[in-house]
């Protein structure tokens, strides 16, 4: 069985926080309400995944950053966020 380690949970949220930084909100004004939605729930997500890695709670810090990281992919499937980077994203090169 795999354990989440804090170096591992701490890249996660690396690569998640990376991410925030680099997505961008559509210029489609009928979207931007949405956009933002979701990218609130992100940052959101990826705050309590700090707050729970600070407490020592790996598992649900775990969880956190993953739902902070599928709602940016999210949002670029539904084209809500306009990014460049296969690597970070669930985008096609």
């Amino acid at each position: 069985m795999q354990k989440i380690t804090e170096e591992k949970l701490q890249g996660y949220i690396d690569i998640t926080k990376e991410a925030l930084e680099k997505v961008k909100i559509t210029k489609n004004k009928k979207l931007i309400m949405k956009a933002n939605e979701l990218l609130n729930l992100s940052i959101c997500y990826y705050n309590d995944s700090i707050f729970f890695k600070n407490k020592g709670d790996f598992i649900n810090a775990f969880a956190a950053i993953n739902y902070a990281h599928a709602f940016l992919d999210a949002g670029v499937i539904l084209k809500l966020f306009i990014v460049n980077d296969s690597k970070l994203f669930m985008v096609d090169k």
